[in-house]
């Protein structure tokens, strides 16, 4: 047999071979004085380049097949001038040379960080083929010691998720249905290059798409494969009367970066626990925020409503999102569904992959600042970097708002009683520190491996109740694939330590008396503004989150317009893209 350190390095090297190269080390502060260089609110916010996903060629809506392409982005020396074309290139911020990046587009020509936004209509179902124009090479370090897609012949392996997304399995995404550069490697299970978005789904909150490649998650999204979704339905919103069109309904993707000098994409190439894993880190925290791809943006707007859909497309960073000057949030929608009704907030808490629908209405120029520690809850508060969002511009004009905030949203099926479920689930979350430096070197769900077969195989058509319990110091942000869910009832643990020994020792919650830990623990309410059905719930540590999951359409109750027991199945697990690389993923196989 091989021993464990003959094993890692045969890893390395086959990491080495894919293109696997570890950057030169650059410390903290050093990553913080080029982010501190840079002056804030100088660039202005862009808008990303649209890809509709219909056609009204025939004066009607029609369905259309789109190809969107993986691309290299990066800077093109001009032989004859001896400078660098940057016009090729993504530039982060006016004064940081360009950075080459992983993009999203129609073309390479126009291809982007964040990739173009995709607007699809409800009920006008869209076909996508997703194309793989990567170099051989990744610009990021990654770890083959975690459960990783390693191609053979060399290559970046990608696959796409379509996040909040309500299609068939095969359309997913899957973790091991990736693929290299013109298909010439694929993953277990593959088996189409193009796939189907029925949009079926509430027009409410944002999607987004991102690549979900096993054990590259966390590298390919920092290396910048990550767009924004919309699904419309003029008919049905029109009479809501919310912000419209493209000047005053607006995507903002924040997404924290690191860089070099030079402009690079900085990620640390050394792990916490180097003789487990060489490279990976439990959480990648970048020195510099950025919307929509630029760091520390202004947007122009005028004295009147404005609609956001706020997604955080970072690794693991939270954020705690206020304005400067008291403005409230009026939140309309969460992920990809409405709240019942508005919900006035004057903080708006983000976890990693969440989105949030909100309208603010302008009266004077504000920044957008960040108060999330990091890690959340109890790591660093911000500093004068990351603590800085973007900032708002007011032209002091009077100008026309015809928009308004209603007072009641499109409802969904109700969420029901937990105990009319017709499942109860325990889903325990966990981190396995190296006893010498109690540093994490993995992270598990119910303590198994995202490779060991389905435990969670739920009935299309049913609801369950799932009982998410977090035994690690981290909040979580869980992700279901296909599944609506909400979160209605959060009790801290009593004696989580002692619950935490009996967990570790037998892996189940009811021999270890779970009701118990959670009888005369203290409730924790959940925000207004989160009860709706969410592709994204926080689960706080030390403590169980019962979580009510539909496995049907939510807007109607109906079941699925496709066959969601299709191979190969879905999967649940964290969003932070570190944990869920290392390894806390779990397969979920529908059945009838």
């Amino acid at each position: 047999m091989v021993a464990r350190a003959e094993l890692v390095v045969l890893l390395l090297m086959a990491g080495v071979a894919a293109g696997f190269r570890p950057a030169p080390p650059v410390s903290e502060e050093t990553l913080e004085k080029v982010a501190g260089s840079l002056e804030m609110y100088v660039d202005e916010l862009p808008e990303m380049p649209k890809a509709y996903g219909y056609s009204l060629k025939y004066g009607r809506p029609t369905p259309v097949h789109l190809t969107i392409g993986m691309y290299q982005k990066m800077v093109m020396l001009d032989k004859l001038k001896k400078k660098s074309l940057y016009m090729r290139a993504q530039k982060f911020h006016r004064d940081l040379p360009a950075t080459t990046v992983f993009v999203y587009g129609t073309s390479a020509a126009t291809a982007t960080f964040p990739g173009p936004t995709i607007e699809a209509l409800q009920g006008v179902p869209l076909w996508v083929t997703w194309q793989n124009h990567l170099p051989a090479r990744h610009i990021l370090p990654w770890d083959p010691t975690v459960p990783t897609a390693i191609p053979k012949h060399g290559g970046v392996p990608t696959v796409v998720h379509l996040h909040g997304g309500v299609h068939p399995p095969q359309s997913d995404g899957n973790a091991n249905a990736w693929f290299t550069a013109n298909f010439r490697e694929t993953g277990p299970t593959w088996s189409t290059p193009t796939y189907l978005y029925p949009n079926a789904q509430s027009p409410g909150g944002a999607l987004w798409y991102h690549d979900h490649a096993l054990g590259l998650t966390r590298a390919n999204l920092l290396a910048g494969l990550l767009g924004a979704y919309v699904i419309r339905d003029p008919a049905s919103e029109g009479p809501l009367g919310l912000p419209r069109g493209d000047a005053f309904d607006r995507v903002l993707v924040l997404a924290d970066r690191s860089f070099a000098a030079d402009g690079s994409l900085y990620m640390n190439a050394t792990g916490d626990v180097p003789r487990a894993h060489p490279q990976w880190q439990p959480e990648y925290f970048g020195a510099a925020v950025t919307v929509n791809g630029k760091a520390w943006p202004f947007l122009r707007v005028k004295r009147r409503r404005y609609r956001f859909r706020v997604i955080n497309a970072s690794n693991a960073r939270y954020f705690n999102l206020s304005l400067a000057n008291g403005l409230p949030f009026h939140v309309v929608g969460s992920d990809a569904s409405y709240l019942p009704k508005p919900v006035v907030v004057s903080h708006l808490l983000v976890a990693v992959a969440e989105s949030f629908d909100v309208v603010v209405d302008f009266g004077e120029s504000t920044e957008v600042v960040n108060t999330a520690p990091y890690p959340y809850p109890d790591g660093d508060a911000p500093n004068e970097l990351n603590g800085k969002v973007m900032k708002f511009i007011v032209d002091p004009s009077n100008t026309c708002d015809d928009s308004r905030i209603p007072a009641r949203l499109p409802e969904y099926v109700r969420v029901g009683d937990e105990d009319e479920a017709a499942k109860k689930r325990y889903i325990v979350m966990y981190e396995y520190d190296d006893p010498a430096t109690d540093n994490p070197t993995h992270l598990y769900i119910n303590g198994r491996r995202p490779d060991d077969p389905a435990t969670e195989t739920p009935r299309v058509g049913s609801t369950e109740t799932w009982q998410v319990i977090n035994l690690t110091p981290d909040n979580h942000p869980l992700h279901l694939h296909l599944a609506a869910f909400q979160a209605v009832r959060v009790v801290e643990l009593v004696d989580a330590d002692e619950f935490k020994r009996c967990m570790t020792r037998v892996n189940d919650a009811v021999k270890c008396h779970v009701e118990r830990h959670v009888a005369g623990g203290k409730e924790v309410e959940v925000p207004e503004h989160e009860r709706t059905w969410k592709n994204v719930v926080k689960v706080a540590p030390g403590t169980v989150t019962t979580v009510v999951v539909k496995f049907v359409m939510v807007e109607t109750g109906g079941v699925y317009p496709f066959d969601a027991t299709a191979e190969p199945g879905y999967v649940y697990h964290c969003h932070i893209l570190d944990h869920e690389d290392n390894a806390m993923i779990r397969p979920l196989k529908l059945i009838k």
